[in-house]
């Protein structure tokens, strides 16, 4: 049995250390636009913001890899090769940050991207005998594969693939096939699953917090729920899709489906994650800056990893609020 959730202290500082690292592709999008995420990103402030509370912000600038192409689906998927080629270069950034003891944002950039920077968390968490928790934040549960997608897109797959089922080029990133198992891995606030993807996920046996969970349980219950058990040999990462929000309040992504989370369920979510101290890795993906209004999905993003990072209106207590994860009861696929 898991250890219950009992949400600790807020941390004494916030996270100190972290370094921004952009990967200006849309390779494995199905609509153009995302490469210019990491750009966008930067100019609604992120580095700023949160150095304005004390962070220690290195800007590493952006990757380099393979322009797109925009090919048609080869054998089940777009881009197998550009995209491992960006998978790598991810990889390896990342791992260089954990490995130097900071914190690594990624700014993407497609979600596939993804598969580059859990990859790497996955490794430097064996090399390092820490226990790995995942957040997948979306409105999609991206868990398609070569037969079962209806596009090709590998932004669709990284799941999947990072819990070994894609091919050999991807999945076997990290060293270890699985990257992930599925019991480290948490979605949440997924709407939007396809055919095949529903049957995939079940059987695999994802834990999933679809938006009826949310409405049904409440943010609250939700976040008790996926961070039970965390202690401090857990390493948490977090992948937020922008699309994981409603598209009311964030227009610019290539994939809006509406009915996600309001800002403020959001933004109880990433209190929650930073009332646990112990994110340890980030991305911030699928940001479309031709399709957003003024940059203000780009604004709200940066909004929401400030409080991811210790951002709080109040000083407040911990609560004795608890969970048993062996009790819960929640949406599947």
């Amino acid at each position: 049995m898991n250890a219950p959730y009992k949400l600790p202290p807020r941390p004494p500082a916030p996270l100190a250390r972290v370094s921004l690292i952009g990967v200006p592709t849309d390779i494995g999008a199905s609509e153009r636009g995302c490469s210019m995420g990491p750009e966008a990103l930067r100019v609604a402030g992120l580095a700023e913001a949160l150095e304005s509370f004390g962070v220690d912000v290195l800007d590493r600038g952006n990757l380099t890899g393979p322009a797109n192409p925009q090919r048609a689906a080869d054998r089940g998927f777009r881009h197998l090769e550009e995209v491992r080629l960006w998978e790598h270069a991810v990889h390896d950034a990342v791992l260089h940050e954990l490995q130097a003891q900071r914190v690594p944002v990624m700014l993407g950039g497609d979600h596939s991207l993804a598969i580059g920077s859990i990859s790497a968390v996955s490794r430097h968490c064996r090399a390092t005998g820490r226990k790995l928790r995942v957040l997948w934040l979306d409105a999609h549960a991206d868990f398609n594969t070569a037969s079962i997608t209806p596009s090709g897109n590998i932004h669709g797959m990284p799941v999947s693939c990072l819990c070994g089922y894609g091919p050999a080029e991807l999945t076997g990133l990290s060293g270890e096939i699985p990257a992930v198992h599925p019991d480290e891995l948490f979605e949440i606030g997924i709407r939007s699953v396809d055919p095949g993807e529903k049957r995939l996920v079940n059987e695999v046996g994802i834990d999933v917090f679809d938006m009826r969970s949310i409405d049904e349980l409440g943010m609250r219950e939700v976040m008790q729920r996926v961070l039970a058990g965390l202690d401090d040999n857990t390493h948490l990462h977090v992948s937020l899709d922008v699309d994981f929000l409603d598209a009311d309040i964030a227009p610019g992504v290539g994939t809006t489906v509406r009915g996600g989370p309001t800002y403020r369920e959001a933004q109880l979510c990433m209190e929650m994650i930073a009332d646990t101290g112990r994110l340890a890795s980030l991305d911030l993906v699928e940001l479309n800056p031709a399709l957003d209004v003024r940059n203000q999905t780009a604004k709200l993003a940066v909004d929401l990893v400030e409080s991811l990072f210790g951002k709080s209106t109040l000083m407040r207590k911990p609560s004795d609020m608890t969970y048993d994860r062996q009790t819960r009861a929640h949406s599947r696929g």
